[in-house]
């Protein structure tokens, strides 16, 4: 048995300037991802390679909020951050408030495997980056008139704008191996040096093969302060509950108890997704053995 979720980020139509056009390249960007990972677990590459692939190319799309389409902090620059975490050896790796790193994914699986930490910041991330030799873009590359708007628009409304989608994956693979990855942009004009759930290992990501894979997404604060993913994991291996039913309460009793706003995907050790949040809207997409490719966008589809 093989399963891959994928997620684009949450929020509300609005906030994301969704028209039909835009709705149908996001439809077509998580197929293609899924896709490729459908394949890859098909054929036996390790979870931990396929979480890693599908955030690079949600990544490498300027259409979500990560990597080359990743939003503006108040000072107009980019800070990018994520984390990835394998449920075989619950080995994890992060980085955070990092410019000009094209995959952020890639970066925080290199803390995990070419360094004895788990997360890396700022300059020293960036300076791990460069003797490594990963892959570095000019600013421009990140630039996408989208976001200079919504930039524009929450400097005008002299607040921080309630976009904060992220992109992520958890899978498990043929050896029963359960890994997630998530990525980030972070918050329309944050603060900078501001870091997210996003790269914090039990808030934002979490992998354990005695229990699920879960990534979220949305207004990380709060995902912080409830440890999203872990409390998932924990209810899951704990206190025996399905891995739907766990995410249900996290997300939509303690999460909105709170006040916080998003969504999670996760998949358990025998092969169940679920896809959960709380918003009007969530990028989301499925493939299991046994599960033909589904995407979706609104709570209806």
């Amino acid at each position: 048995m093989w399963a891959l979720a994928i997620h684009g980020g949450a929020g509300s139509a609005r906030d994301d300037g969704l028209d039909s056009a835009r709705e149908q390249a996001i439809g077509e960007a998580l197929a293609a991802a899924l896709a490729r990972g459908a394949k890859a677990l098909a054929n036996g590459v390790s979870s931990l390679d396929v979480v890693e692939q599908a955030v690079r190319a949600l990544e490498d799309s300027p259409l979500f909020n990560a990597g080359r389409g990743a939003v503006f902090n108040s000072r107009g620059e980019h800070e990018l951050e994520a984390s990835i975490m394998s449920g075989r050896t619950m080995a994890a790796g992060a980085v955070a408030a990092v410019s000009g790193i094209a995959n952020p994914v890639t970066l925080a699986r290199w803390v995990m495997e070419r360094t004895p930490h788990v997360f890396l910041q700022g300059d020293g991330a960036l300076a791990f980056a460069e003797s490594q030799g990963i892959r570095l873009e000019p600013p421009e590359y990140f630039y996408t008139a989208q976001r200079s708007e919504a930039l524009a628009a929450a400097r005008r409304a002299v607040s921080t704008a309630e976009e904060h989608g992220t992109v992520g994956a958890v899978a498990l693979d043929l050896a029963g191996d359960l890994s997630a990855a998530t990525s980030t942009g972070g918050m329309t004009n944050k603060l900078p040096g501001r870091i997210a759930d996003s790269s914090i290992i039990g808030a934002g990501t979490f992998a354990s093969n005695a229990s699920c894979a879960v990534s979220c997404t949305g207004h990380g604060e709060f995902f912080i302060r409830a440890t999203v993913a872990r409390d998932i994991a924990a209810m899951v291996e704990y206190a025996g509950k399905d891995v739907e039913a766990a995410a249900r309460f996290v997300i939509e009793q303690r999460l909105a108890s709170l006040g916080g706003q998003g969504g999670v995907i996760a998949v358990d050790r025998s092969g169940r997704v679920t896809c959960v949040f709380n918003t009007e809207l969530m990028y989301r997409g499925i493939v299991t053995a046994r599960i033909t490719p589904q995407v979706g966008i609104f709570a209806d589809a």
